[in-house]
């Protein structure tokens, strides 16, 4: 049976392993460039073909997958001239891996389909060590027909597919998940801060939790930044405040209250309103010990243990 043919657009930190794994495993792959010419010249070289426009590759592609920032790079690649509007067709498919707003979603799904277009939002849980490895997590919001269409494609590229339920679930189940993750960061970047406000360093910290029943695979990689101070966690503080927004505009839109989700947006939005936007996660350990007086860079080399393994 002929594959279906794929197009990828948004090759960056997550994309380009899962454009990787797509043509590792068959499909024919084309990718629309950008200005880091780095991973499209790597996709092309195992041989994916390049396109000038997002609508040149609906006019010829089966499905197509787009990794953005966010919901506006998302809707300006949908639109103009050039977008996948304009060159969609009858059974194309899009499959949006962006962490998106869901009232977005649910606005270009309409457009996509008055074109006889699917649009399947399918957002990704882990790292870009685990989109290289084709065993990321897809959270999947679509219809059962189309969820059973798009699984052999969706293999290529996570280990761990849930199909949450109709159009839209997908990015409101990753919301929940990213409220979760920022939650944690604020967590232990506080629990760290206040352990070296009162002489607790920050390896003791992981030595403890890092071998208790609190243990969990964000733990480990944010202690890594915190202690070591190696950034293997590599999400920035912007995408972070940016989905935060994302869930406060769920919560507003559903009538409740939020008082933890309030709580963490506001360390994100400090960090990224004093310049820090572009670091990873991790560091907003650095701004809330700056907020309380405290170097964590000076404070992490005190009682550094490098050679702590989680049991």
């Amino acid at each position: 049976m002929n594959k279906p043919k794929i197009g990828f657009i948004g090759v960056g930190y997550m994309g380009h392993g899962m454009a990787k794994n797509l043509v590792q495993k068959g499909y024919p792959l084309l990718v629309k460039g950008n200005r880091n010419r780095t991973p499209i010249d790597s996709l092309t070289g195992m041989g994916a073909v390049e396109v000038a426009t997002a609508r040149e590759m609906a006019q010829v592609c089966d499905i197509i997958h787009l990794c953005l920032g966010n919901s506006p790079q998302v809707e300006a690649v949908f639109g103009g001239d050039d977008g996948l509007l304009a060159g969609a067709r009858e059974g194309l498919i899009v499959i949006d891996t962006t962490t998106a707003d869901p009232t977005s979603t649910a606005r270009l799904a309409e457009a996509l389909a008055a074109k006889g277009g699917t649009l399947v939002d399918a957002p990704l849980g882990r790292t870009p060590k685990e989109a290289e490895a084709g065993t990321l997590d897809c959270m999947v919001g679509c219809d059962a027909a189309t969820f059973d269409a798009v699984k052999p494609v969706l293999d290529c590229w996570a280990g761990n597919i849930t199909h949450v339920g109709p159009s839209g679930s997908g990015h409101k189940m990753k919301l929940l998940m990213n409220f979760i993750s920022m939650g944690y960061a604020s967590l232990y970047a506080e629990a760290t801060v206040l352990g070296a406000a009162v002489g607790i360093p920050p390896a003791k910290v992981r030595q403890v939790i890092g071998s208790s029943r609190l243990t969990n695979g964000f733990f480990d990689t944010f202690m890594t930044y915190a202690v070591d101070r190696e950034e293997v966690h590599k999400f920035t503080i912007a995408n972070a405040a940016k989905d935060l927004r994302y869930v406060g505009a769920m919560a507003d839109a559903a009538g409740l209250t939020t008082i933890m989700a309030s709580a963490v947006k506001q360390y994100f939005a400090q960090a990224e309103a004093s310049g820090h936007g572009g670091d990873f996660v991790p560091s907003i350990t650095d701004r809330v010990g700056a907020l309380n007086g405290l170097d964590m860079q000076a404070e992490a080399a005190k009682g550094r243990d490098r050679s702590f393994t989680k049991d």
